[in-house]
């Protein structure tokens, strides 16, 4: 199938007529990934005469045959400056880029299973030293706890003040960072005595959601398809990556866990019953996790919401996760069907 696409123009003229050029992309593949093959042209171009076309791909000079292997997973900018005799036109557009191939599918296995506070509206969760460390949410409600979640114990337990929401937490550098919903604000805790050190706030993320770190990165999720990427030395945004399959965006990406090379993640609106996991260095959804049946074992109530809260415990080689106001912890094996 040959896949045409005319995208609308941005001209910046220094003359009196603007012409109606357009890029017209032509490929063989009907959803482009990077493993595409495209060729770039202008229309109304062939009869004009000392014309000259320079092609960009995120202000990378690109040839007018190319691979898309420079592109990023997700939006994407191609440009397209035009010099004639008359003027100079610059044309633009976004194109979305897609996974190269299908997430492989994974299921779960249930090694044991912890009593977890019922009230809880879980929102993050990480394992730090032995200890799990839980962040809830819900205004008037929203909580930072340390847990020894073995022997069912609260060890340590600091509330936020009613107007905040709490989101996702991560642990680095000795330091415990917790999101809050709508505020724009994250704060900073001592590892410790769970104590108040400071605040950051968000710059270009829309939302707090999930929040995760590789000893090098922070990974912070705001409720659409991008996952930011933050400096654990001041929580500065300063890359992001979009979360793709090889057809589609993910939006809702809410908590977040990063094992070596890979983020493990919830989607709120997705499917309440999938995980997904993630590339974290291009935002390619690798595999979906199957976790349905979970919400069936836990204590059924009005209040019961939605699987919430992926932790890894490295010594243990094995996850924990939970819910919105789940009475359990389920600690489990993810294997690749």
């Amino acid at each position: 199938m040959r896949l045409i696409l005319f995208f609308s123009i941005l001209v910046i003229s220094c003359g009196t007529n603007s012409l109606d050029y357009k890029i017209i992309i032509d490929s063989s593949d009907q959803i482009l990934t990077k493993n595409s093959n495209i060729k770039l042209s202008v229309s109304e171009i062939d009869n004009k005469n000392d014309v000259s076309i320079s092609f960009f791909l995120n202000d990378q000079v690109i040839d007018s045959n190319t691979n898309l292997n420079l592109a990023r997973l997700g939006a994407n900018e191609i440009v397209a400056e035009i010099i004639d005799s008359e003027s100079n036109y610059i044309i633009s557009k976004k194109i979305d880029i897609y996974n190269a191939y299908p997430p492989d599918l994974y299921s779960y296995k249930i090694i044991n299973e912890y009593s977890h506070d019922i009230s809880s509206y879980t929102q993050g969760l990480e394992f730090y030293d032995g200890f799990l460390y839980e962040s809830t949410g819900l205004n008037g409600f929203s909580s930072l706890k340390k847990l020894d979640v073995f022997n069912s114990k609260v060890l340590e337990k600091r509330f936020l003040d009613n107007q905040y929401f709490g989101e996702g937490l991560t642990i680095i550098n000795e330091k415990i960072l917790q999101l809050t919903w709508k505020s724009k604000i994250g704060f900073i805790y001592d590892l410790e005595s769970l104590e108040m050190l400071g605040s950051f706030n968000y710059e270009n993320s829309i939302e707090g959601w999930g929040l995760a770190n590789d000893g090098k990165n922070i990974f912070k999720s705001d409720g659409t398809e991008r996952i930011w990427i933050l400096d654990p030395k001041n929580f500065q945004e300063i890359d992001f990556i979009e979360v793709v399959t090889n057809n589609k965006k993910i939006k809702d990406i809410n908590e977040l866990e990063v094992v070596e090379d890979k983020i493990y993640a919830n989607s709120w609106q997705f499917n309440n019953d999938i995980g997904l996991i993630i590339d974290k260095s291009t935002g390619g959804v690798n595999g979906v996790i199957n976790f349905k049946g979970l919400r069936e074992k836990v204590k059924q109530h009005p209040e019961l919401d939605v699987l919430n809260g992926i932790a890894y415990n490295k010594e243990r080689k094995t996850f924990f996760v939970t819910g919105k106001k789940w009475d359990k912890i389920f600690e489990i094996e993810i294997f690749k069907q």
